[in-house]
């Protein structure tokens, strides 16, 4: 008989340390934040225009673009400093953490919010300084500017990407629930009828 090799265990702590979510999957979490954000952004809209009384002086309507920018970041900085991540997120099971804390401390979640622009900024930038104003031109800068973005991820060692790497944070992928754990409703048995 051959001898057989003992198995090898490895410390809770190997076991329990989940891995990068892929690059397909964080981006699909975009997505559906964008959809998710959309939403806040148009109520938030509503409200300043009713507080504004839809003024639409120069003044008025950067004052919109400051206010949805403040906006969005108390948005996405309230969500990773509560739970560590946003509905989107969570619905994808991904979260947000940084090494050494429980949770995301607000200068970190700030810095993170920030550092994110730059999906978008650099695209923005360019079309403001070459005065592309068309759709389309906006749309293609926007398109290269994400892919650029994107790519960073590819070149980090542990597939994050280049504002989670700034912010100091890591996105971890969440195991998926046990079926029929938790399940208070229903027959009794923790299954629906």
């Amino acid at each position: 008989m051959p001898a057989t090799e003992p198995p090898v265990v490895l410390p809770e702590a190997a076991l329990a340390l989940p891995g990068t979510p892929t690059i397909k999957r964080r981006l699909a979490v975009m997505v559906y934040e964008f959809f998710l954000l959309f939403a806040v952004e148009m109520l938030a809209v509503l409200l300043y225009l009713l507080v504004t009384g839809n003024r639409q002086d120069p003044l008025f309507q950067h004052g919109l673009k400051v206010y949805l920018f403040v906006i969005t970041g108390l948005y996405f900085t309230w969500c990773w400093r509560d739970s560590g991540h946003t509905l989107a997120m969570k619905t994808w099971r991904i979260k947000l953490v940084t090494p050494g804390h429980a949770r995301l401390p607000w200068r970190v979640a700030i810095v993170r919010y920030l550092a994110a622009w730059g999906w978008f900024a650099p695209a923005l930038i360019v079309c403001a300084a070459f005065g592309l104003h068309a759709k389309a031109d906006i749309a293609i800068a926007l398109a290269l500017g994400v892919a650029a973005w994107a790519a960073t991820a590819w070149l980090d060692p542990d597939r994050q990407f280049l504002h989670d790497r700034l912010a100091g944070t890591r996105q971890i992928g969440l195991p998926k629930p046990v079926s029929g754990e938790g399940n208070s409703k229903g027959n009794g048995k923790g299954k629906l009828p």
